[in-house]
């Protein structure tokens, strides 16, 4: 399937979106308001454009999980060097490591506005967590992101005793556009030898650049977070080439998935990708792969970041811990 193959069903007449959680509702609106204080993102440079996004969220990284430490440094790749920061937990319960990549569409986010997330998955997994920086569109177009990702897996393993964990229990996931670098680098583990990553788990991804879908029309509207005007403008300045769209590295769910590691998908429900990733549990499963699927109900794109004050949130995040466990 290419973007250019539409999968609609026969018929949408009536199908209403599904009601939201009041507490992912009250998080949705808080960010829609404070997203119209500022012009929108696309509008503007792509530094002013980050800052907003930075902005917007900073009220949803406060509070949450006191680390025993956190360190920053820098890594090398084969593109330069990027940031890494690495969380500790006062209680550690596994002695590995979750490399999580936060989302943005390629373009936005960092480990700033994804911090809370990673100090709330080292905390309720008891497990030392790393995120990265790597360089965003349109500095570093496809397939750079995730060459800096593989790198830094490369790199994680290398150094494991200087960060402190044991390389023999190595895990990688992220959201969104996260949720695709990660992917991405376990299909490249499987196709150079033994993969070291024992699992990924993959939070609302987006799968592939097919926009003509039920769920794109039903949430993509701009009412529930992402929007197919900003899913195009993402597209817009990661891909440089016709042949891009249809890359299977791109277009995952065009990809050989058999030998990847097992999976735990945390699925939106209101979410334009919601139907992207009901498709790639079942190819999954088609191929082989041990996947664990559920699907939030009443949430939106983006919603772990609602884990302040939405019940829902604090759920998929000790679903997630207790999948690492039974995976460790």
């Amino acid at each position: 399937m290419t973007q250019l193959d539409p999968a609609f069903a026969a018929s949408m007449e009536g199908a209403a979106p599904a009601p939201l959680d009041p507490q992912v509702r009250d998080f949705a609106q808080r960010m829609a308001a404070d997203a119209s204080k500022y012009p929108r993102r696309d509008t503007v440079s792509m530094a002013e454009g980050r800052d907003i996004a930075e902005k917007v969220r900073a009220p949803w990284t406060e509070g949450g999980p006191k680390m025993a430490r956190t360190v920053n440094r820098m890594i090398p790749t084969r593109h330069g060097e990027i940031e890494m920061r690495v969380h500790y937990p006062a209680e550690v319960k596994m002695p590995g490591v979750f490399l999580y990549i936060h989302g943005g569409g390629f373009v936005l986010f960092s480990i700033d506005t994804h911090d809370r997330l990673m100090r709330e998955y080292a905390q309720r997994a008891g497990i030392v967590v790393v995120g990265i920086n790597y360089t965003r569109a349109p500095e570093a177009r496809f397939p750079q992101p995730i060459e800096e990702c593989v790198d830094t897996v490369t790199w994680l393993l290398a150094n494991a005793a200087d960060i402190g964990f044991d390389p023999a229990q190595f895990f990688i996931g992220g959201d969104s556009a996260g949720g695709n670098l990660s992917l991405n680098t376990c299909l490249h583990f499987r196709d150079h030898g033994a993969s070291p990553i024992k699992g990924m788990v993959l939070n609302y991804t987006g799968f592939s650049t097919n926009l003509y879908r039920d769920s794109v029309v039903r949430y993509g509207a701009g009412d529930y977070g992402l929007s197919l005007h900003m899913m195009v403008w993402f597209y817009r300045n990661y891909l440089r080439r016709t042949e891009d769209f249809t890359d299977p590295r791109m277009n995952l769910l065009a990809a050989q998935l058999e030998g990847i590691p097992p999976a735990f998908m945390v699925i939106t429900e209101c979410d334009p990708l919601y139907d992207d990733n009901i498709d790639m549990v079942e190819k999954m499963k088609a191929a082989g792969v041990q996947v664990e699927a559920k699907v939030y109900k009443g949430t939106v794109h983006s919603f772990l970041e609602a884990v302040s004050i939405a019940d829902v949130a604090g759920v998929a995040f000790d679903d997630t811990a207790a999948w690492l466990h039974r995976h460790a």
